[in-house]
């Protein structure tokens, strides 16, 4: 994976064994089911089936590929509206450009992070580059969706652009895990993601029967989605494998453990580790939406028809010139 990855884990700075807490025990293991995104990319729904309530703040989760495009193949998503909460696109491998209503945009590639703030609403696009169209090529990230507060659904729209060199990296006292903190604190660490809700977000890479530990906030609830790879979760040593979701329960650190054999195609396990403090308020989600009330979802579609989102700029990405 090209994500970023050091070249000696041990200088990097350790994160502390979780003290005698205990760990949070598993609450369930989900297996996602494919599907298609825009104009036809494969996902993986990774909250499918999970009760919104355990999920909290996060609302959805789609792990785009991994798939290895031929020539012509690669496919984005066409102009579309957001409201009421905030996108999260981190690349593992592949490009995609991006462009909104208000004028932000740019290019995403191998370990960065594109962190959207939709608020009041925006226009927005995500598409692979020509170059990447003609070539085809491996595509592979996710897309998080992160759930707004009441007080902050009409925030006025921004972009964090988190570049891959600007990851914190850390590892296990052992060395047997490098640890991406995209945001969020770990251990006195801070990831440069600037959220709204409080989060943690992690990409971990765990080598082959290799334990990762990690303490957790007792205020926050705990996911684990694996990206390749065989690995158990918790306390109860429960097994979970590439397009399965973890949610933990209780409180204390949690746990994934390598197995000490992989598929020779995925030598180390890849997971991504989700936290975040609840925000307990009635949701009302319809597709692009995500607010409090029914009214409230009326009238973002009333307004997106009327324009007020935004309008798509003359000569930008997916139009015609």
């Amino acid at each position: 994976m090209p994500a970023i990855t050091p070249n000696n884990v041990l200088t990097l700075p350790r994160i502390a064994t979780p003290s005698d807490r205990g760990e949070r025990s598993v609450v369930s293991v989900t297996t996602a089911p494919s599907g298609f995104e825009g104009e036809g990319f494969p996902v993986k729904r990774a909250f499918a089936g999970v009760d919104l309530a355990l999920l909290d703040p996060f609302i959805h989760l789609d792990q785009m590929g991994e798939v290895e495009y031929a020539p012509g193949e690669p496919k984005g998503t066409p102009w579309h509206p957001h409201r009421g909460f905030e996108t999260v696109t981190y690349m593992i491998d592949g490009i995609f450009e991006h462009q909104d209503s208000h004028g932000g945009g740019g290019v995403i590639t191998n370990g960065d992070t594109q962190w959207m703030t939709a608020g009041s609403g925006i226009l927005h696009i995500e598409k692979p580059p020509e170059h990447l169209v003609m070539s085809g090529g491996l595509f592979h990230g996710f897309q998080l969706w992160v759930n707004l507060p009441a007080r902050d659904k009409f925030l006025a729209p921004r972009y964090q652009d988190i570049r891959a060199t600007g990851v914190t990296l850390l590892t296990t006292a052992d060395g047997g895990s490098v640890i991406r903190l995209i945001a969020g604190g770990l251990d006195g660490h801070a990831g440069p993601g600037d959220t709204h809700t409080p989060i943690t977000m992690i990409h971990a890479t765990i080598s082959p029967g290799a334990k990762l530990s990690l303490p957790w906030s007792d205020e926050f609830n705990a996911l684990a989605y694996v990206l390749n790879g065989q690995a158990t979760v918790g306390p109860e040593m429960r097994p979970i494998r590439d397009g399965q979701l973890a949610v933990f329960g209780g409180s204390g650190a949690i746990t994934i453990t390598a197995a000490a054999r992989q598929e020779s195609r995925s030598p180390q396990v890849d997971v991504l580790l989700l936290g975040g403090r609840p925000i307990r308020e009635p949701v009302a989600w319809y597709g692009p939406f995500v607010m409090n009330t029914r009214a409230e979802l009326v009238q973002a579609f009333e307004d997106f028809q009327a324009g007020k989102l935004g309008t798509i700029p003359h000569g930008s990405l997916g139009t015609k010139q």
